[in-house]
């Protein structure tokens, strides 16, 4: 019986070693790029150049802005994004052409009506490449994209094999405890095993959270698996199907007009992005953020047509549970989720994620040295 346990043991240790080994260097790159990346925005906030709002007695109206701009030659206005802090900038999304895809933001004064074109750092070039690194490895996408994928595949195999590996064969807790702690006062040989076997244990949750979500980027097939196991499509950016037919003939009204009746609708203090109509969707697209959520990153949604007729309110609070999950896949793989403190697990998690080849790698090595030096022991 005890021979059948170790034979298990031992082909569960060969596979977290052997993928391990064959893995490592994709695993360090992928995760040294992801432990940048939690800390995305914080980083280009840094920065960025930073833009104080002159707070005087009266605002302009958002009405009055647009036309500033355009009349400036910015482009014309497809959206802006209002702060729920009276000392942050309006963000207005301009195009000079209808066919660009995102155009670009400018931050203007509501009071002065001062702008400022946000222009890309070298902060914005740099988490680039580490985006294109952590999902491509900086190769042709059809190239770098399965080999992301493979290896996530690998790594999730490894943090369940570790587990398996971590209990130890005694089932007593002097035995657990040493799983739990790291022998500082022992030879560096022992420590980069503890630093290895637990702070690979504390990780692992949510290693494998990142690879189960993680993996919706790199295969279709697994990503409509998922979404059909969960009832719901991953990454599904459609919005509710709105008859242009059935749109109110009523005079049309204000932008300003359109955010107040969208402000009394959505009671709460947050952030409010607007979407202009255009010919595509002929009606206002509002989403905001309840600064009272639990989760910064969920929004409520809500579309007004030009008259000022609600047709739509998709507030995320009524939605499913099923449908919660699979629209915030993203955050969940980011960290974003819980704001600062989930994105503070993550990085320390991804830190420990891009050490554990490198830990492991020296543990093999070690061992190897130890068995080498038996065989070329002379016999006495």
């Amino acid at each position: 019986m005890k021979n059948k346990k170790f034979s298990i043991r031992k082909f569960v240790n060969d596979i977290h070693l052997w993928l391990g080994l064959g893995s490592g260097i994709i695993l360090f790159l992928v995760c040294l790029s992801g432990t940048i990346l939690a800390f995305e925005h914080e980083i280009k906030d840094f920065f960025a150049e930073e833009v104080h709002v002159e707070v005087g007695t009266a605002k302009h109206s958002i009405e009055n802005l647009s036309k500033l701009l355009e009349e400036s030659d910015q482009g014309f206005v497809t959206g802006v994004t209002l702060p729920d802090i009276e000392t942050e900038p309006y963000v207005f999304t301009v195009k000079k052409d209808p066919k660009e895809r995102r155009g670009s933001q400018i931050m203007v004064d509501p009071f002065t009506a001062s702008m400022h074109t946000i222009k890309k750092s070298g902060a914005d070039a740099f988490l680039m490449s580490m985006f294109r690194l952590h999902r491509w490895l900086l190769l042709d996408i059809p190239v770098g994209r399965p080999i992301v994928g493979v290896a996530t595949i690998i790594f999730l195999v490894l943090s369940i094999s570790g587990i398996v590996l971590w209990f130890p064969r005694k089932f007593k807790w002097k035995q657990f405890k040493r799983g739990f702690t790291i022998k500082t006062s022992a030879n560096w040989k022992r420590i980069n095993h503890d630093i290895h076997n637990t702070l690979g244990f504390y990780s692992c949750i949510f290693l494998v959270i990142m690879c189960i979500t993680g993996l919706c980027w790199s295969f279709d097939g697994y990503r409509e698996g998922l979404g059909n196991l969960m009832g719901v499509p991953i990454f599904d950016r459609s919005g509710p199907k709105i008859e242009t037919g059935a749109l109110s003939k009523s005079e049309n009204i204000t932008i300003d007009q359109a955010i107040a009746l969208a402000n009394e609708k959505l009671e709460y203090e947050g952030e409010l992005s607007v979407s202009l109509p255009n010919k595509k969707n002929n009606y206002y697209s509002f989403r905001k953020y309840n600064n009272n959520n639990w989760s910064p990153v969920t929004a409520d949604r809500l579309y007004m047509d030009t008259g000022g007729e609600i047709l739509f309110v998709d507030v995320f609070q009524d939605k499913p549970m099923n449908v919660k999950i699979a629209s915030l896949i993203r955050p969940i793989h980011t960290g974003e989720v819980l704001g600062m403190f989930s994105k503070t697990l993550y990085f320390l998690a991804c830190l420990i994620g891009t050490s554990l080849p490198i830990t492991g790698t020296l543990i093999w090595w070690n061992k190897l040295k130890q068995k080498r030096k038996k065989v070329s022991k002379p016999l006495v």
